[in-house]
């Protein structure tokens, strides 16, 4: 989790040279470089991501064009992020949309990720807590694992060529102010070039008997104790295969992945001739139009010091989505690589909003922004995500779901309304006072099975009917008293339907 976010940049990158090569070029061991940019190591960094969509040539209409408008004035600028340890990352910077700006402040440790937006009352958290009730923990066997990941990512580098066009010169460059003597590492691919480097690699990986099964017994040296650890905790023997023996449990896997790359390679063109014919426009994605083109700058120890990306997905002609082309660009700076530094959290004292472990709805979200903030204004008028809709259909007999007729009024099923508009529902066992929390504002709705008597934000108010239970179990309630309470209104669109709907 923590490489995800804290080293976007260079983990787009990483994966993508994946598929670039990694053969030496000029005296720089690209394999190893990568490699070393995967290290969890204590430091500084800046870094920006930005997002292009480039129009198709057609006219287009006023919605596409604001969404285009839209979508180009996207970018993350991160203009502080300090690495503590594998656990423990900060990151401060702005999210930018259209000509506003949106500070944000994000702190991750091993419990979980904090991350405080301007306007917001309480952080947003993210459990990281991976432990499950009635099992063993196994974070003991966190860092074996990610080491198995790490050599197979470096087998998997030895073995694809490079690109047509890479290059490896010394340069001087600034980072953080700084003049520093790198090795700037330039590649540049296409689409076109991905798909013709997939089956040489096959082919080279498939050679590596000694490579694959080091990996393979790695991978068995890391998961063994866990499954065993998880076994005892249930009082069962684990057995991962019924080999006796790790080199038989080698030996089996090995020809397991063996076969499976033989038969990719002897298929593989046959196949990517299908995927172009059956996939509509993955010839042009696929085509010289895609391209890839990478920066990194190394000092003498291979730590990455300044990465750049520019990434261009060409689209292919289509009435639905009128674009020719998506593009990604990033860039970024690392210093005090290995220095004393120290992650700036995020402060949760006053509580958070735990967007992972609470089922957190839609008005909760909104009501945990100031109203005049900007981020408030944007996921209720631009983003809608309170904005509901459903339809139901009156009738005289029950559907489960849908409204019927009493006494000339409509009644819906309370606990279908009230799940459709995220309205929470609190019922003391043995009595008939039922509260509705409106999740837009937070206020209570009381109504009594039997009575007309309700109240509304502690105002009290008349029903036309009273509330009841149905035959078939559920309570039913007049269905515009309470779709408006909950902020919804009522529309007739004949034939017996009516349309609730909440902006």
């Amino acid at each position: 989790m923590y490489k995800k976010f804290k080293w976007l940049t260079v983990l787009i990158a990483a994966v993508l040279v994946v598929m670039t090569g990694c053969q030496a070029v000029g005296g720089l061991d690209i394999n190893k470089a990568m490699l070393t940019s995967l290290d969890v190591k204590s430091s500084e960094s800046s870094a920006s991501i930005r997002f292009e969509v480039v129009p198709a040539d057609k006219a287009l209409s006023s919605e596409d064009k604001e969404a285009i408008d839209l979508i180009n004035s996207l970018s993350l600028n991160i203009d502080h992020a300090i690495v503590e340890d594998s656990n423990t990352v900060s990151m401060q910077g702005s999210v930018h949309y259209s000509d506003k700006k949106v500070p944000l402040h994000l702190s991750m440790d091993a419990k979980g990720m904090a991350i405080q937006l301007d306007g917001a009352k309480q952080p947003f958290y993210l459990s990281m807590d991976t432990t499950v009730p009635g099992m063993p923990d196994t974070s003991q066997y966190e860092q074996a694992i990610q080491d198995v990941v790490k050599k197979a990512a470096g087998l998997v580098l030895k073995h694809f060529p490079n690109p047509s066009k890479v290059s490896v010169k010394p340069v001087q460059e600034k980072v953080n102010g700084e003049s520093l003597n790198l090795t700037h590492l330039q590649m540049e691919l296409t689409g076109e070039e991905i798909l013709n480097m997939v089956k040489p690699f096959a082919e080279s990986l498939l050679k590596d008997e000694a490579g694959l099964k080091q990996v393979i017994g790695d991978a068995y040296d890391a998961i063994y104790p866990m499954m065993t650890s998880i076994g005892e905790a249930y009082g069962e023997d684990v057995e991962l295969l019924p080999q006796e023996s790790k080199e038989e449990v080698v030996a089996s896997l090995y020809e397991i992945v063996h076969g499976a790359l033989t038969e990719f390679t002897e298929n593989y063109d046959e196949q990517k001739e299908q995927l172009l014919e059956e996939l509509p426009g993955s010839e042009t994605v696929f085509g010289k139009d895609t391209t890839l083109k990478l920066d990194y700058y190394f000092d003498e120890q291979l730590n990455t010091r300044k990465n750049a990306l520019e990434l261009t997905v060409a689209l292919p002609a289509s009435e639905d989505l009128p674009l020719k082309a998506v593009k990604v660009y990033s860039e970024g700076e690392v210093w005090n690589i290995g220095g004393a530094v120290k992650a700036n959290k995020v402060d949760t004292s006053k509580g958070v909003l735990d967007v992972l472990n609470d089922s957190v709805t839609p008005g909760q979200v909104l009501r945990n922004f100031e109203k005049d903030s900007l981020i408030y204004n944007v996921l209720k008028d631009d983003l809608k995500i309170t904005q509901k809709s459903m339809y139901l259909n009156i009738s005289n007999e029950d559907f489960g779901y849908g409204a019927i007729k009493k006494n000339h009024q409509s009644f819906v099923p309370l606990r279908y309304l009230a799940d459709q508009l995220d309205a929470e529902v609190k019922w003391t066992k043995g009595s008939n006072r039922i509260i509705v929390i409106n999740d837009l504002t937070g206020e209570e709705i009381v109504v009594t099975v039997g009575s007309k008597i309700a109240s509304v934000g502690g105002k009290s108010v008349t029903l036309p009917e009273a509330p009841f239970v149905h035959s078939n179990g559920s309570t039913y309630v007049p269905l515009r008293f309470m779709a408006e309470a909950l902020g919804a209104t009522l529309h007739l669109e004949g034939d017996g339907w009516i349309s609730v709907e909440r902006d």
